[in-house]
């Protein structure tokens, strides 16, 4: 990965952490390099978070490697949070993933 893209990178993570503490959540960028020892963004309980900003984004091997990572880390359902350039922020799982969590809200209902 260039140093363009590590920087990118590095920037969507702080970006989003920023947003996430806006709702209230107390999350932290793991570090872009820190070459996957620790996950993009900690704090979310029970959610693996793979942090994505990109023009072009091969989302299956972005929601794999959250997988994969999810599995390596123990720390929760894996989801891809990414966005484009002037573009929101848009949050994609499994559907299997999704219906466990909309399962689990209407349990709470």
């Amino acid at each position: 990965m260039g140093r363009m893209q590590q920087r990118k990178g590095a920037e969507g993570e702080r970006e989003l952490s920023g947003i996430l503490r806006e709702y209230g959540y107390d999350t932290q960028r793991g570090g872009s390099l820190t070459y996957g020892s620790i996950p993009d963004i900690v704090g979310l309980d029970n959610v693996h978070i793979e942090c994505k900003r990109a023009e072009r984004l091969d989302l299956l091997a972005a929601i794999r490697q959250s997988e994969a990572d999810a599995a390596r880390f123990k720390d929760g359902m894996p989801v891809v949070i990414h966005r484009k350039n002037r573009s929101p922020w848009i949050v994609s799982m499994t559907l299997e993933n999704f219906m466990r969590l909309y399962q689990k809200g209407m349990e709470n209902k």
